[in-house]
């Protein structure tokens, strides 16, 4: 069974900009519920269907599909309301990953850090440009973001 481990934090700064080039990324999502969401993301040329469902703050089963581009911006455009858009950075540090997503569109402006781990309590070094964790606020999900815009945050009451 495939098991997505990750943590999620704003930065403090943007020291990590020099260090890579990013990719966009647009996603929607067809069905967005506490418990599970259904998400297709197209990158490039290429385009899934990704099924991801609860087990903890940290952890979720993630099943992800690829499907035709020409099928997945059909979905978009039919079938999602308000997309997530966003140019994402890889940056490898040691053994961790971290990703770095920079929104655009309705989320102008929130810009996010993801490390994916083996296990819940897996250690890892938080780079200098690391601020706050967020891992535990469901408003930092992306699709969460789908529905409830960052910028609105202050005017929406979103919790």
């Amino acid at each position: 069974m495939a098991k997505e481990i990750e943590r999620r934090f704003h930065l403090k700064n943007e020291q990590w900009r020099d260090l890579v080039q990013g990719e966009w990324l647009k996603q929607g999502y067809l069905s967005v519920e506490p418990a599970r969401t259904v998400r297709v993301r197209v990158k490039g040329d290429q385009a899934w269907l990704t099924l991801k469902s609860h087990i903890s703050a940290v952890s979720r089963h993630e099943f992800e599909y690829p499907i035709p581009l020409a099928d997945a911006e059909t979905i978009l455009a039919a079938m999602c309301p308000m997309l997530v858009e966003k140019k994402r950075y890889r940056i490898q540090l040691g053994p961790h990953l971290w990703e770095i997503d920079e929104f655009f569109g309705q989320n102008e402006g929130l810009l996010l850090a993801e490390v994916e781990l083996s296990d819940e309590a897996e250690a890892y070094t938080a780079p200098a440009w690391l601020g706050e964790e967020v891992t535990h606020d469901p408003r930092y999900t992306n699709s969460y973001l789908s529905q409830h815009p960052w910028p609105n945050w202050g005017r929406d009451d979103v919790r």
